[in-house]
């Protein structure tokens, strides 16, 4: 493990809000998985895909994926049963791993630059660790990778209903009594530090996925039952197996980003950090002051870091996409000290806000 570096910010785009990615059902072995396509605004970009958290949907990615967009060509699916993909059979990280390779597979765009946030951290990691041949690096941003004390995550007022008999019932009658507008203001603050960051667009749109959740009878269960396989998945992390997602974290070989928000209230802030220390060939970016999607939150430093990793791990020392970045090098921004955990600690105070806003 080693600190993350930043891309010069004044060689990432100008600053602007773009619109939702355009979207598209594909059917996938009997199923339709909804892709919203990013695409390259210049030559040579490479193949990226995006995969979101629980509860969430393609949609999460679309400041990041704008920002990556001259450096890769990229695509944002929404899982079995969330967004407007149709529900699946099995709502498992292994399920949800199967479904990624496919659509990679399917697409036939791989290797592919894989990023995952939360539970989509989790499905990645299996993907990276099981199919290295799919996956050319691996940003993590907050995943959801193994930790039992639930007291450190607002998820965990949740397990109850696990423990209750046809538990997505009870979630949707919950979802029932709030309105769309209220249920999307709930679902910001429990993932974002600070809410001034989000622009009017995105919370409009935020409104929007929850209207849609309300109009399909599976949400609720998949929401349930994702939740239910994914504690099942820590579980069994601690016991002996081959399944165990930090067993396959320590099989991933390809370069990678962790990033964690010190104030992620959804997954144990300190998971970051012991991914980096197991995955390999890892680089660490700790962000103050943010919360559990960065990649909504502060995405430019996000994509700096990105730009970063893909210069490093590119072979001619700079990201795809062109000349104009062949001279740049990427900067830490500050380490700490000798002895322990080597991370990067990103400024996201009034200056870096600004540059960082969604709006």
């Amino acid at each position: 493990m080693k600190p993350a570096a930043l891309w010069p910010d004044h060689l990432l785009p100008a600053h602007h809000v773009p619109p939702p990615w355009p979207g598209r059902n594909v059917r996938l072995d009997g199923t339709v998985t909804y892709v919203r396509d990013t695409p390259a605004t210049a030559p040579g970009a490479e193949p990226a895909l995006y995969v979101h958290g629980l509860g969430g949907s393609s949609q999460n990615w679309t400041d990041l994926a704008g920002l990556l967009a001259d450096r890769l060509d990229g695509q944002a699916i929404d899982l079995p049963g969330f967004g407007r993909s149709e529900p699946g059979r099995r709502y498992t990280v292994p399920a949800f791993a199967d479904r990624v390779v496919r659509w990679i597979e399917h697409s036939d765009r791989g290797p592919v630059h894989l990023f995952g946030n939360s539970l989509g951290g989790a499905v990645t990691v299996r993907v990276a660790a099981l199919r290295p041949d799919l996956v050319r690096t691996l940003t993590l941003i907050s995943p959801a990778l193994p930790f039992l004390d639930f007291r450190r995550s607002l998820q965990g007022r949740m397990l109850p209903l696990l423990a209750i008999p046809r538990g997505e019932r009870l979630a949707a009658w919950r979802l029932a009594q709030l309105a769309p507008e209220v249920m999307a203001q709930q679902v910001m603050e429990a993932c974002i530090a600070d809410l001034t960051r989000i622009s009017e667009q995105r919370r409009l749109e935020a409104v929007e996925e929850i209207r849609i959740r309300y109009e399909v009878a599976h949400y609720a269960a998949a929401y349930v039952r994702t939740f239910r396989g994914l504690v099942s998945s820590f579980l069994r992390s601690y016991l002996p197996g081959t399944g165990s997602l930090w067993r396959l974290a320590a099989g991933v070989r390809a370069p990678t980003l962790v990033v964690g928000g010190r104030l992620d209230r959804l997954v144990d802030v300190r998971v970051a950090p012991q991914a980096a220390r197991v995955i390999p060939d890892s680089r660490l970016l700790l962000l103050d002051g943010v919360g559990h999607v960065a990649q909504l939150e502060v995405p430019r430093t996000v994509a700096r870091a990105v730009l970063a990793l893909l210069a490093e791990a590119s072979p001619a020392g700079s990201p795809p996409g062109g000349d104009r970045t062949s001279a740049a090098q990427p900067r830490i921004v500050a380490e700490r000290p000798e002895g322990q955990a080597s991370e990067l600690i990103a400024e996201t105070g009034e200056s870096g806000r600004r540059r960082d806003m969604a709006g």
